[in-house]
């Protein structure tokens, strides 16, 4: 059972890392502020579950597991807050430069 456990937890943190590594190429391929934003924030909400889930897979039924709960429900949270925060202040750039500009 212990072998079965290790093998499908390392394939949920391999799975998580290939997550991470798809959002950062996508910051270097798309274009603009608001894709990047939405392509690395899936990615790297997507590459987390499967990390903490791995990682819960290793640390079995204890506080520990719900340690990682907690620190994977605030990151989602950072997450969608840092994001929100972003766009919003792209999206006021752009309206001061067409301001400017017009």
């Amino acid at each position: 059972m212990t072998l079965l456990v290790d093998l499908v937890s390392g394939c949920l943190l391999l799975l998580g890392i290939f997550f991470f590594i798809a959002g950062i190429a996508a910051l270097w391929r798309f274009p603009d502020t608001l894709c990047r934003l939405h392509a690395i924030t899936k990615a790297d909400n997507l590459g987390l579950g499967f990390i903490a889930l791995g990682v819960a897979l290793q640390v079995g039924w204890s506080i520990l597991l719900l340690k990682i709960l907690a620190i994977y429900l605030l990151i989602l949270y950072g997450s969608a807050l840092n994001g929100y925060l972003i766009a919003q202040n792209s999206h006021r750039r752009k309206l001061s430069k067409q301001a400017r500009s017009g």
